[in-house]
């Protein structure tokens, strides 16, 4: 080996060495995906729709086929948090987008958490979003 073909040899080295890294895909962790609401305000009622969309914060997509096993409203925002709605899980009309039937009877701050496993990602994506109600 001459002096010369050292530093391509430990470059090629380097760069094959490199190369898995660079090639296997980027993962994604919980904290990469967020839920937002569709609408931040609503109208007073005993079967109020609340819709979240989930979002993959990396590119802004949609993010379907989440499992959402927890949710809860309550008033906590206006420092009421045992003033607890009633909550019903809708049938999905559009990827992405969660839907929600609630009673919001009480007009004031009101906050809806939630819980979800996104598909083929590990842990738990927990949220919290304030919903404004209005009379």
């Amino acid at each position: 080996m001459t002096p010369s073909s050292k530093p391509l040899s430990a470059f090629l080295a380097m760069t094959l060495l490199a190369y898995p890294i660079a090639t296997s895909p980027a993962w994604a962790a919980v904290e990469d995906y967020e839920f937002q609401l569709v609408k931040t305000e609503v109208q007073i009622g005993d079967a109020v729709v609340v819709s979240v969309l989930l979002i993959d914060k990396r590119n802004g997509e949609a993010v379907p086929d989440a499992v959402i096993f927890q949710q809860r409203v309550d008033m906590a925002p206006d420092g009421m948090e045992t003033m607890a709605g009633s909550i019903v899980p809708l049938p999905s009309t559009e990827p992405g987008v969660y839907s929600f039937e609630t009673g919001l009877i009480m007009e004031g701050g009101w906050r809806l958490s939630l819980a979800a496993k996104i598909q083929g990602e590990e842990g738990t994506l927990e949220s919290q979003l304030e919903i404004k109600v209005l009379p």
